[in-house]
C-alpha cells in the first residue's frame, strides 16, 4: 500500500517521502522482499509531487516498489538546501524507510545534484545500498564552464540569488559556504566498490559535458558501467522512457 510520512534525519530535518510498492505488490508470497525498492534522489529544484519526479517513480514501479522525496529546502521538507551537502542524510533517512517496507535490496538512482549524492552516500555508507545509478552528475565541485552552471552559482552565492530560488524555484538554500568542503563525486566514485555503479549521461547535456562522466568512469574502474546517451541532455527533464526503463531493468539484474 502507497504512504507518505515525514522522515527525521540525523540531524534533525524533516523530509517528505512518498512509498508506492508497485511491481512488489504482485509478489506471490505477500512481501516485497523479492522486488527491489527504487530509491529516487531528484536535482536541485525539484521535489517529490513535480510532474518529473512522479514520471520517473511511475516508470521504476514497473520493477520494484519506489520511494521519492524531497530534498531538505525543497518541497514540503523543512530546513535549507546545501547543494549536495547534507542531501546525504535525507538519503540515508529515505533508504532506511524503504528497507522498512520490507525489502531486502535497495537501488539508489539521483539525478544531477541526486547524481553526486547517491555516489557520496554510496561511499560514505556502503552497506546501505546494493546498487547506484547517477544520472548527468558532476565530477568536481565548483564548475562554471557552462552558462547554466553560472547561473546556477549565482543563484547559489547571492543573496538575491537566493530570493529567486526561494520565490521563483520554490527552494530554500542555505546562505553558508561549505566548511568543510565535502567528498567530491569523484572521489566518491573510488570508494564504492564492490557495490555495482552505473553513470548515466547525456552527450548534449548542457549543464556538465561529457569529461564529466568520463571522468567518474575512470574513478570507477571495472567496478563501474558508463552509458553516454546520444542526443540526451540533463537530468530528469532528459530521461526518456525507454532509458528509465533500461535503468529499472539494470538495477534489478544488479541488486543482487
Amino acid at each position: 500500500m502507497s504512504s507518505r510520512a515525514f522522515l527525521r534525519t540525523s540531524d534533525g530535518v524533516a523530509i517528505d517521502a512518498v512509498y508506492e510498492p508497485g511491481a512488489a505488490v504482485y509478489d506471490t508470497s505477500g512481501t516485497p522482499s523479492a522486488h527491489p525498492v527504487f530509491v529516487v534522489a531528484h536535482g536541485f529544484t525539484g521535489a517529490v509531487d513535480r510532474p518529473h519526479v512522479r514520471r520517473i517513480a511511475a516508470a521504476f514501479a514497473r520493477h520494484g516498489g519506489v520511494v521519492t522525496f524531497s530534498f531538505r529546502g525543497h518541497g514540503m521538507s523543512g530546513g535549507h538546501s546545501t547543494v549536495g551537502d547534507r542531501e546525504v542524510l535525507d538519503l540515508t533517512a529515505a533508504v532506511a524507510w524503504a528497507r522498512s517496507h520490507g525489502h531486502a535490496r535497495v537501488v539508489t538512482v539521483g539525478f544531477s545534484m541526486g547524481g553526486s549524492v547517491v555516489l557520496r552516500h554510496a561511499a560514505l555508507h556502503p552497506r546501505q545500498t546494493d546498487a547506484v545509478v547517477s544520472v548527468s552528475s558532476p565530477a568536481r565541485w565548483y564548475y562554471r564552464g557552462t552558462a547554466p552552471m553560472r547561473r546556477l552559482h549565482w543563484l547559489v552565492t547571492r543573496p538575491e540569488g537566493r530570493v529567486v530560488g526561494r520565490y521563483g524555484f520554490r527552494t530554500r538554500i542555505h546562505h553558508r559556504d561549505w566548511n568543510p568542503v565535502p567528498l567530491s563525486p569523484v572521489e566518491a566514485v573510488r570508494r564504492i566498490a564492490p557495490t555495482p555503479l552505473l553513470i548515466v549521461h547525456g552527450d548534449a547535456d548542457g549543464y556538465f559535458p561529457v569529461d564529466h562522466p568520463r571522468m567518474l568512469a575512470a574513478a570507477a574502474g571495472d567496478q563501474g558501467e558508463l552509458w553516454l546517451e546520444a542526443g540526451m541532455g540533463h537530468a530528469e527533464h532528459a530521461a526518456g522512457d525507454e532509458l528509465l526503463a533500461r535503468i529499472g531493468a539494470w538495477g534489478v539484474g544488479r541488486a543482487g
